[in-house]
């Protein structure tokens, strides 16, 4: 529970030392002047000709809010609960790959951000470092493991044992990456972190993957990891065996129609991921936002949905909350922090949406997350009562 009395949400972010980069536009800019072309293009782009990386602002874009006044907002209700533990807020990182791209730290640094604020921890398959280490780093934080199936599925398996060894919560499958998306800014800066070994915390420390290997040459992993990440057979059968292989909560990530989510529902899923991969994979494709009303129906309530893929800021996670999530995850916002100033710049982004988040809340006449679901919003020229 916050207390909205407790002093001006935006005047403790004014101050006379040199302010942090508070909006994403800022944020994007100042990573732009500090890293190199090719990271910054990798984590920046979309793919194709970005008009999913469009859509997915266009889609918050087209919902106003209707705020009601004369509430008491003195006290506003954040948590949320998820497979049984309660959180403070309805926020959670993203699973992102290859985070030394930004930072030494990498996901050493984001485990230790999300351990300090308590919030959710989603590991991404190609991380540089391994799911021990971050395990090892922040070994109190909620952390949920983010699977890219596999072509040798043992590998996927093993994976997968791996983590609910070390501590791991739920598994995250990925299903909309079966091959990579037409990345045409990655062509452009000739730059691709996978053939550079970013992702080989995860890989290298898996005892399934090294044995596939014909030698121990940093080609045989490069050339491993490849063939690996292209698997367009995944299907449901796999999704059910993997049940088979864990007693962890899967979720599925990736899912943007209805249909697949009522597939999900009916395959015993545990949680549903409403994602479009940040406009990373598939161009032309619906906005996340825009996609998760549907499914939010179907679900009705049976499994938690989670909203991912072009949340910027605080007002963003609030509509996608008000529109049904139960929770919103947090993408390319965290990584820019890591890149501008490590663990503490992940920690000042997701603050400042948090903050951001909590005043909106308040503003919009509302005292909880629950209470958003109220919240009347105008999308074009209608009125829906969401």
């Amino acid at each position: 529970m916050t207390n909205t009395t407790n002093g001006d949400l935006l005047l403790k972010n004014i101050n006379a030392q040199a302010p942090f980069p508070i909006s994403f536009a800022d944020l994007e800019k100042a990573v732009a002047e500090k890293i190199d072309a090719g990271p910054y293009g990798y984590v920046r782009s979309g793919a194709g000709g970005e008009q999913t990386l469009r859509n997915n602002r266009a889609a918050f874009e087209k919902y106003s809010i209707i705020p009601r006044f004369l509430n008491n907002v003195a006290n506003i209700d954040t948590t949320i609960e998820l497979f049984g533990k309660t959180y403070p807020t309805p926020l959670l990182f993203a699973p992102v790959g290859m985070n030394k791209m930004a930072h030494e730290d990498g996901e050493l640094a984001v485990v230790r951000a999300a351990n300090h604020l308590e919030i959710p921890y989603i590991q991404s398959t190609v991380s540089s470092y391994a799911l021990e280490d971050v395990a090892q780093a922040a070994p109190n934080a909620t952390k949920w493991f983010q699977l890219y199936w596999s072509t040798n599925e043992e590998i996927a398996y093993s994976m997968v044992a791996r983590a609910e060894a070390a501590g791991f919560e739920a598994i995250v499958l990925t299903v909309d990456t079966v091959m990579l998306g037409w990345r045409e800014e990655d062509v452009r800066n000739q730059f691709s972190p996978l053939k550079l070994g970013y992702a080989r915390g995860n890989y290298v420390n898996d005892p399934v993957f090294m044995a596939s290997l014909p030698d121990d040459s940093f080609e045989s992993y490069v050339q491993g990891v490849l063939q690996n990440v292209f698997h367009p057979t995944l299907n449901w059968e796999n999704v059910r065996e993997l049940k088979r292989h864990t007693k962890l909560p899967i979720l599925l990530k990736g899912i943007l129609h209805p249909e697949d989510a009522q597939l999900a529902v009916d395959n015993g899923i545990d949680g549903i991921i409403v994602s479009n991969h940040g406009g990373r994979q598939l161009d032309g494709v619906i906005g996340s936002l825009d996609a998760l009303p549907a499914i939010v129906e179907v679900v009705d309530g049976q499994v938690p949905v989670i909203l991912d893929s072009g949340v910027y800021r605080g007002m963003d996670a609030l509509k996608a909350l008000a529109l049904g999530a139960d929770a919103v995850a947090i993408g390319r916002p965290f990584v820019y922090g890591l890149a501008l100033d490590g663990q503490q710049g992940v920690e000042k982004v997701m603050t400042n949406l948090y903050d951001e988040l909590k005043v909106s809340i308040a503003l919009a006449g509302a005292t909880s997350v629950k209470d958003l679901r109220n919240v009347t919003l105008v999308k074009n020229n209608g009125v829906d009562d969401i």
